[in-house]
């Protein structure tokens, strides 16, 4: 048996080689910084981690100040995830979390550290009721009912979405930035800081090796230090703006053609490069990808898949990273079409019990309430729409279809005459789709809604312990410095694991609680 040396990257030299960013730059002359801030906890990252982490560490009577590099609040999506809730056992809703984590383990391929997982799987719902309860009376939240029910790739529904009950003024915002909006007022009612507009350039440590500082410059041109007596905290985000780091830990998320985060270009892997810069390891890659279907539609279905040559390629009966994933593989690459007829509305309304799921029903399903009551219904209207813009075709026959689509029209033709055949048989031979889901393509008019692929986030970072203490080559935590949310490695591997949607905006607010009870407890 034959084994390869690890590597050696302990010394300054052999870690700045290891990366093209590996230099740290050039510090920034003492004269020219004109002020300095202070507070207990120093955060860089202004999104749902680094509020959610500020607005805990006020609450336990920590002096804040939280730099964030945008303009305004930082955040996308709508969904809050929790392995248990109030709400959900309102609805007789109760997660099996030994279950749980095992099916976490499958999906991420065994890559994760089991010990956050748990720390996740434990404390996720103490942090949404945390969350509930710190936006006050004036916000409600809905269990999500949109989650995939077939028997392979089953979602548990465990997806929030909260909102401002009717006759409240207090917040602005929906979704994601209402979660920020929440966080974010704590922290300045308690009397601190959020500086915006500002991006930070590296960290500080003192003599004993302990980070203490950092330093950042304003949009107005100006050097400023921001001291954490008693911890800097790293919450910015992801990699996915960074072509460079990309081709290094995720290559993969290069490919997608759109991209869904928000906003656009500003994840560009700063924090993570300040951590290295200050003795940080990295998690083991490739890094683990969210890549969705909202490129063009927000629906997909579970009916027949063709890609850009009219051809089927694969089971779609599964769940929707997947379906991002082997759209992306296909030629083109950049779209596919879901292919339906006349039908389509009550085969959807009468399936959705065995299948379901993220882009089959609305983002807005709430559990245990019919969305097919009004006439029509929100998803009637949406397709209606995508037919009106383009990115639905509606033709009498599959040739004028195969026109609109700009697909081969005998490919087309031969691939619903197969799907056809298959169907008549209730069994599909070519790529196991459950038979209650094989619905014929013959009456007229037939329908292609577009989507394709958008990377969201990239889910890679650097080593923490169980506190998110920041570790380094030596799994030692490095003195002062702490990650929370997507910066911080270890939960994800290999594919996001969307046993329910949301799960990293709940990972967000746990490890932001986290990160504020090992400050007050003095184990920063």
């Amino acid at each position: 048996m034959h084994f390869i040396e690890r590597e050696d990257y302990s010394t300054p030299e052999a870690r700045a080689a290891r990366y093209p960013w590996g230099t740290p730059p050039d510090k920034i002359d003492e004269n020219l910084i004109a002020e300095t801030y202070e507070a207990d906890v120093a955060i860089i990252g202004g999104g749902i981690s680094g509020l959610s982490a500020g607005a805990r560490c006020v609450q336990l009577g920590q002096s804040v100040i939280v730099v964030e590099k945008y303009k305004g609040l930082v955040a996308h999506g709508a969904h809050v995830a929790s392995v248990g809730s109030s709400i959900q056992r309102e609805h007789g809703v109760f997660i099996d979390k030994k279950q749980f984590a095992r099916d976490w383990m499958r999906i991420c391929g065994s890559r994760v550290n089991e010990d956050l997982l748990w720390l996740y799987v434990n404390n996720s719902e103490a942090a949404f009721e945390w969350l509930l309860e710190t936006g006050g009376e004036a916000i409600g939240a809905k269990l999500f009912g949109g989650y995939y029910k077939g028997p392979d790739f089953t979602e548990y529904p465990g997806t929030h979405f909260i909102y401002q009950k009717p006759g409240y003024d207090v917040y602005k915002h929906k979704g994601a930035m209402l979660m920020c909006e929440i966080m974010e007022k704590v922290i300045l009612d308690g009397g601190q800081l959020i500086h915006r507009n500002t991006r930070a350039l590296y960290l500080e440590k003192d003599e004993s090796g302990r980070v203490v500082s950092f330093v950042a410059q304003g949009d107005d041109g100006v050097y400023r230090r921001y001291i954490g007596h008693k911890a800097v905290v790293l919450a910015t985000g992801d990699i996915g703006g960074n072509r460079e780091m990309m081709k290094y830990f995720s290559p993969l998320g290069l490919v997608p053609q759109h991209i869904g985060y928000f906003p656009p270009g500003i994840n560009t892997g700063d924090g993570h490069q300040m951590a290295y810069w200050a003795g940080a390891e990295y998690e083991a890659h490739d890094w683990a990808l969210c890549i969705h279907l909202i490129a063009y539609s927000m629906y997909a279905f579970f009916f027949l898949h063709v890609n850009q040559e009219g051809r089927r390629y694969m089971n779609e009966d599964t769940w929707v990273q997947a379906k991002a994933i082997r759209t992306l593989m296909q030629p083109g690459g950049k779209y596919a079409f879901s292919i339906f007829d006349a039908r389509w509305a009550e085969q959807v309304r009468c399936l959705t019990a065995i299948n379901g799921g993220q882009f089959c029903e609305g983002l807005g399903a709430v559990y245990g309430q019919e969305c097919w009551a009004e006439e029509p219904s929100e998803i009637e209207r949406a397709i209606d729409t995508y037919v009106q813009n383009g990115l639905c075709c509606k033709a009498d026959t599959l040739e004028e279809l195969a026109e609109q689509m700009g697909v081969p029209a005998e490919n087309l033709i031969a691939t619903v005459e197969r799907y056809n055949e298959l169907c008549r048989k209730q069994n599909d031979e070519d790529y196991g789709k459950r038979s209650a889901l094989l619905t014929p393509i013959n009456k007229a008019p037939y329908y292609a809604l577009k989507f394709g692929p958008s990377l969201l986030n990239v889910y890679g970072g650097v080593k923490t312990d169980v506190k998110l203490r920041v570790l380094d080559a030596e799994n030692k935590p490095i003195p002062g410095l702490m990650a929370t949310g997507i910066i911080a490695g270890g939960l994800y591997g290999v594919d996001y694991p969307l046993l329910f949607n949301g799960n990293s905006h709940g990972r967000c607010l746990t490890w932001g609680r986290q990160v504020a009870d090992t400050i007050a407890n003095g184990e920063s």
